[in-house]
This record gives C-alpha cells, sequence and structure tokens, in this order.
C-alpha cells in the first residue's frame, strides 16, 4: 500500500490484532498471565494489551535462544541461505511498511510520514544492507613459517540482548539486529513499553520469513525485563540505545554477573553552528528546524543548541521562528502532520518543567510551545524556542528530549567550539559555513561522533552511529558494527615441512 490520506484512513482505526510475545519460535502469553495496557498518545485510548513479562519469560527466552545458538541451526545455516531469509524479512516488512507506520504512530505518536520513510523505512533499507554482507564475512589466513600458518576466525558471541527506546524502534532495532544476526547470534528483542507494537509484529515476520526458533525473539514489559537481561548470566552482550540512567545500570549489571560485553547508545545535546558565511540562512533555518522538530524533538542528535555567528543572529531568529511557526502540529495520523503528540503524559510534563525553569532563569520565549493551540486530548505540546539562555543552565546542558530550540551568540569559530564542547555529550554536531578551513577546523576539534555539514545527510545505515563521552560507546551502522556481536579466534595450524 502506497503512502496516500486515503489508505491511511483506511487502516486507521482498525481494531490491533492480539499481541503475544515470541519465544522458541511461538507466540505465547507471559509466564504469569499478567498484560499491561498500551495507551495511545493521540487521544490516552487503550489501543491494546501486551504481556506483562518478568524473569521467568526472560529464562525462557534466554534459554531458547542459547539452544538455538548451540544447536547450530542459524550460526551453522550457509551464508547464502541466512541472506535469503533475511532479504525475505525485509521484503515482508515492505509489503506491511504502510500498516506498520500507522501501528507505530498510534502507538508512539510519531507522525505517519515520519514512521513511514524514516522509523520504517531505514529499517529495511538496513536488514537489505546486512542480509547482503551474509556471505561476504571471510575468515583471514595467515602464514606464519613454512609448515605453520593460521586461520583468524570471526566468531558470535551467541546470545545478544538488543533493549531498544520507543522513539523509533523499527529502525534502531535494524541497526541492533541486522549485524548481530549476520555474524550468527541468536537475539532477545526488548521493545520499550511505550512502542513494543510494531516489534512485535516485525518480529513475527521474522518467523515468517523462515527464521529458526529461538534466533529472534520478544520480551515485553518495563524496566525490569531489560534488567533481568542485562544481569543474566547466559546473556553474552546487551545492546542498548536509550538513557544515561539506564545505560549505567546496564553496566553495572554486566560487570556483576558475567562480563558480558555492552554497547550504549545514550543521550546527546547537539550543537548546531552557523557561520555568518553560510551559503543560505534561509536554508540554514529550513534544515534545522525540521531536523529539531522532527518526531516531536524526541530525536537523540536533535541539533537542540543553536550556535550562531553574532553578525547573522537576528537574521537567522527570525528564519527560524518563521520557519517553527509553520509548522503543522496534530493528529499524526494526517499525512500533512509534522509534529504529533508528546509519547506520554510523564515526558510531556517534564519538557513543560525544563521550559518552566529556563523562564524563571531568565531565558526569553520567542515562541512557547505550551501555548501552542493542539489538539485538547492527548500528550501534545508545540515548539519552544528559546533565546538569552545561560550558557550553564540546565536549558544548555541536559538533555530534554521534546520540542525545545535554544539559541546562542557567538563570535569566533574557536568560541562555537569551546561552547559546542561544553557538554557531557558527544553524539552529534552540525556546522553551516562555506568556508571549508572552517568546517574542517571546526569539525576536527569537536567531539561528537557524527557532525553534519551544510545538512549532511539522514541516518543512512552505511555509516558508523554512535558517540563519545556520556553519549556512550560501539557504534550501531555499517561494518563496523558487526565487529561488537563477534569476536575473533586464532586457529593455529602446523603442518609437515
Amino acid at each position: 500500500m502506497e503512502l496516500t490520506q486515503e489508505n491511511i484512513d483506511a487502516i486507521a482505526h482498525a481494531p490491533v490484532p492480539a499481541t503475544r510475545i515470541i519465544i522458541d519460535g511461538q507466540r505465547c502469553d507471559a509466564a504469569s498471565g499478567r498484560v499491561r495496557e498500551v495507551v495511545s498518545p493521540l487521544d490516552r485510548s487503550i489501543l491494546a494489551h501486551i504481556p506483562d513479562c518478568d524473569e521467568q519469560d526472560v529464562d525462557r527466552a534466554v534459554r531458547a535462544a542459547r539452544q538455538a545458538f548451540e544447536r547450530r541451526s542459524w550460526q551453522g545455516m550457509p551464508p547464502k541461505q541466512r541472506k535469503r531469509i533475511l532479504l525475505r524479512w525485509a521484503e515482508l516488512i515492505e509489503a506491511e511498511r504502510l500498516r506498520l507506520a500507522v501501528l507505530q504512530t498510534r502507538d508512539q505518536g510519531q507522525p505517519v510520514e515520519h514512521a513511514w520513510a524514516l522509523d520504517l523505512g531505514f529499517a529495511i533499507d538496513a536488514y537489505r544492507w546486512y542480509a547482503e554482507t551474509a556471505d561476504k564475512l571471510y575468515d583471514e589466513s595467515v602464514v606464519l613459517e613454512d609448515g605453520l600458518s593460521a586461520i583468524i576466525a570471526r566468531m558470535p558471541l551467541g546470545v545478544v540482548a538488543a533493549i531498544l527506546p520507543w522513539n523509533a524502534p523499527a529502525m534502531i532495532g535494524a541497526w541492533k539486529l541486522g549485524p548481530a544476526l549476520v555474524t550468527g547470534n541468536s537475539v532477545i528483542i526488548k521493545p520499550s513499553e511505550e512502542a513494543s507494537l510494531v516489534c512485535l509484529r516485525i518480529a513475527e515476520l521474522a518467523q515468517e520469513a523462515g527464521m529458526p526458533p529461538g534466533v529472534v525473539q520478544v520480551v515485553t514489559g518495563d524496566g525490569s525485563v531489560g534488567a533481568a537481561l542485562a544481569h543474566h548470566p547466559d546473556v553474552d552482550c546487551v545492546a542498548f540505545t536509550g538513557s544515561g540512567t539506564t545505560g549505567r545500570a546496564i553496566l553495572k549489571a554486566a560487570a556483576s554477573s558475567n562480563l558480558k560485553r555492552v554497547s550504549l547508545e545514550l543521550g546527546g545535546k547537539s550543537a548546531n553552528i552557523v557561520m555568518a558565511d553560510t551559503q543560505s540562512i534561509a536554508d540554514a533555518a529550513a534544515a534545522s528546524v525540521a531536523f529539531m522538530f522532527s518526531n516531536q524533538g524526541q530525536v537523540c542528535e536533535a541539533p537542540s543548541r543553536m550556535l550562531v555567528q553574532r553578525a547573522v543572529f537576528d537574521e537567522l531568529l527570525d528564519a527560524v521562528k518563521a520557519r517553527t511557526a509553520a509548522l503543522k502540529i496534530g493528529n499524526p495520523l494526517d499525512i500533512a502532520t509534522q509534529l504529533g503528540p508528546i509519547v506520554n503524559e510523564k515526558q510531556r510534563n517534564m519538557i513543560c518543567s525544563h521550559i518552566a525553569k529556563a523562564e524563571a532563569d531568565g531565558a526569553t520565549l520567542e515562541m512557547d510551545g505550551r501555548k501552542a493551540a493542539v489538539p485538547e486530548e492527548g500528550y501534545y505540546l508545540g515548539p519552544t524556542v528559546a533565546t538569552d539562555v545561560a550558557e550553564h543552565s540546565a536549558l544548555a546542558r541536559e538533555e530534554v528530549f521534546g520540542p525545545v530550540l535554544s539559541l546562542f551568540k557567538f563570535d569566533t569559530i574557536d568560541e562555537a567550539v569551546s561552547m559546542a564542547n561544553n557538554s557531557c555529550y558527544g553524539l552529534g554536531a552540525s556546522i553551516w559555513s562555506s568556508d571549508i578551513d572552517t568546517v574542517m577546523y571546526a569539525a576536527r576539534r569537536i567531539v561528537a561522533g557524527n557532525i553534519n555539514v551544510n545538512g549532511g545527510t539522514g541516518p543512512v545505515v552505511e555509516l558508523p552511529y554512535g558517540g563519545f563521552r556520556e553519549s556512550g560507546f560501539g557504534r550501531d551502522r555499517s561494518f563496523h558494527a558487526i565487529e561488537k556481536y563477534a569476536d575473533l579466534k586464532n586457529i593455529i595450524i602446523r603442518t609437515r615441512r
């Protein structure tokens, strides 16, 4: 089905099918029989019920994953066959792309066009890209001397737990499952309780594609389920995207259990530097506003700190305000909507508290999202644009994870770099300039894992993604991600001389 308003409307209110977890190839309920409500942020209606899992279910899933790994039903499969299954999986997701996008919108509040193009679109691309690597991962051969050689073999780790966030679960899930699966691991998905429905359906499609039992499984529930996976002595790796608080807890759990491998993609407070010599202030404002307020600002790399050279500050601020005012806020199932609801009431209240605190500290609210005209039902919030924000204030330093943009003035590129690095995070940054010397000077000095220049590009699978400092470590995407789900083994062979 194509992305049209007519097609969206035809499925927008369809009942959500019965949702069950997947363990050892079977759809099943939580061992306790408990369920939890899925509340739609669009109108606070109960959309569905999902199993409320606990340690019993985690044990069942880990045991099935280990058994699948040891019987080599996936890792022992010919690479070309694994490739065919992964490609078939991508085809099945593509066939249901619109239904999945609408389901994601109803579950999490993401505007449907965004869910279609980014969350599902990039997920499908990632599965296809990693599928194509399945039969191209080779061992290395080393000749040490006559009659003595060695094989350096890439070995899968075993059981991988992928603990996913709620803001883009399909795409970020694909960034973890793709490389983990091509190396031969078994994977247990733990989606956020705020966005589980799409993950459950995608895992069902994996079974339909021919994935052996126990290789791709899903357990749902709150943070205690993720904690159980992080502490489990038979989980070999945890790949996590989410908050710094939870990331620290996972590290402690890994250390206190079996020293499992951990990769963390955590928060961000990305700086967006606009130089006076940028080719087009209008283009910089348009791209920055679109990036900042996509998915209601609930994006790890959102450019929430806009650093503007003093000579063009007023011009840039006017352009940003005009672009922001033009954003359409409302029902995310409307294909034209650009800002839907915040994921839940708690998150909305937290964002509003950041705005209130900034105002109390002297910030000027050029636009106040709390006063925007929004639907009465649901967890809607308009975009906020703030100036006169103290560089050391909470709004300048803490991740808001919502539609709040702060603008700051600077004079020199060294000052801008210093301001950009004045953060505990190091995930992303942007630079707008026509001077390649300025661009490269700043790009080399800004502490961030992903730097977009004059607009850059979206989250393409070809490039590694992750950050420095408290943004975590390890990389999703690209060939580099494959290495964190594998380890190297030497097989040293002495033959007759």
